[in-house]
């Protein structure tokens, strides 16, 4: 969520971060007249209460000094008590449908992100690593996996429906072996490690910017949860409503959890194999920092840095890209995303995300901190992702299959392996 006085303020630069993120900038004109409502509202709710307080100090001067208050003075507050409450009605009605439209109001992207309506506008910022060569026709993951009867999509179809799978035998072990790793590197650097919960209320999904824009892409309860689909929901939700100090900050956090997508808009991609599934688990890292954007920017490069990091030890190629402004989320000021290359299709993939999103979801999960010079500020939140599977473990399988059907395990994962 924006500061109110930021969008009063910059108002054509807000409708446009909407066209720009493509959405309708006509909401930034609703919201503008509704807090005009409400600010009017306000300040006449505001002379009645200060018009009641006179009249009741002129009451209790009378009767301190002995006497009767008038009878002026007496249906004068019981007047302005019957105005007070018949506004309360339309002051609350006018609030929330403030809340309502400002919560659809997206961040406005950074100075450096390109600017574009599709994927098509990504800009490709490095790439590293060697691509292997192959003395054989690499094969999909999919088809490896099934030679080693490693994966079963078939009766898991049958069990959990479209894009179900079952890994087996040592695919399971080399997954939990990834996720472990990915852990061992945010261990080093300091992270607290947490096991985060799947079931998260709305407030959460609201707070983290998943809704409203997201709603149709998650499972609910009936008791009107959500799946989420990341672990950043809850880790960024950890401290809501909590006032920090700066002295603690920033605060780093990862957290491992099963995820959930019902891949809305998919319908006829990447139906082969274990890279676009309903269900997968991941390791997320968090951080909440100080309000000050190029602390922030530095944050994002070295939480890039670690996901690199992890992709540097399985020794697998990959390229950054720089996401334009119609390929990020509504909340995220700045996004990279990792694609790893998959040599089974000839093609990198995404595997990673990085974000960051200055006081966009600290104002809404209203996550404060004190800072040294005594003023309260929003914290600036940050997420990435450091290890997503089943997709990195289909290019881990597509890099380190062998002429012979089997796959070499990453000498970096040994130690995890059962």
């Amino acid at each position: 969520m924006l500061d109110i006085n930021f969008v009063r303020q910059n108002k054509d630069q807000v409708k446009e971060a909407c066209v720009n993120k493509n959405l309708d900038s006509s909401i930034i004109d609703q919201l503008l007249a509704v807090d005009e409502e409400r600010r009017a509202l306000q300040k006449e709710m505001d002379a009645l209460r200060t018009e009641a307080n006179t009249n009741a100090d002129a009451i209790k001067k009378m009767v301190a000094e002995g006497g009767r208050p008038s009878a002026d003075l007496v249906e004068n507050g019981k007047t302005i008590k019957t105005k007070l409450k018949e506004l309360e009605p339309k002051d609350k009605e006018i609030n929330e449908k403030f809340v309502e439209l400002a919560s659809g109001v997206p961040n406005v992207p950074a100075a450096d992100v390109p600017i574009g309506k599709d994927e098509s506008f990504n800009q490709v910022v490095r790439q590293e690593g060697n691509k292997r060569e192959f003395d054989f026709t690499p094969k999909t993951h999919e088809e490896v996996m099934k030679n080693l009867d490693w994966l079963d999509t078939d009766r898991a179809t049958k069990i959990a429906g479209f894009r179900g799978y079952f890994l087996k035998n040592d695919a399971l072990f080399l997954e939990q072996a990834l996720m472990l790793y990915a852990l061992s590197i945010m261990k080093k650097y300091g992270f607290t490690a947490m096991s985060a919960p799947i079931l998260v209320n709305k407030e959460a999904m609201f707070g983290t910017g998943y809704f409203p824009w997201g709603a149709e892409d998650h499972y609910y309860t009936q008791d009107g949860q959500i799946l989420a689909g990341t672990a950043e929901v809850a880790l960024t939700s950890y401290y809501g409503g909590e006032l920090l100090r700066e002295k603690d900050l920033p605060i780093k956090i990862c957290g491992i959890s099963p995820c959930f997508r019902r891949e809305v808009g998919s319908y006829g991609k990447d139906t082969k194999g274990i890279i676009r599934v309903h269900q997968f688990n991941k390791v997320e890292q968090v951080v909440l920092t100080v309000a000050d954007e190029e602390e922030t920017r530095k944050w994002h490069e070295q939480m890039l840095g670690y996901s690199e990091e992890l992709l540097k030890g399985l020794n697998l190629p990959y390229q950054v890209l720089l996401m334009c402004s119609g390929d990020m989320g509504a909340g995220q000021r700045k996004k990279y995303d990792i694609e790893t290359w998959f040599p089974g299709q000839s093609k990198y993939r995404e595997t990673h995300s990085a974000s960051y999103f200055n006081d966009f979801q600290a104002r809404r999960l209203n996550i404060r901190y004190q800072a040294k010079d005594g003023s309260t500020k929003f914290v600036y939140t940050l997420n990435n992702t450091v290890a997503a599977s089943p997709r990195l473990l289909a290019a881990v399988i597509e890099n380190y299959q062998k002429a012979d059907g089997s796959v070499e395990i990453p000498e970096v994962l040994r130690p995890f392996m059962i």
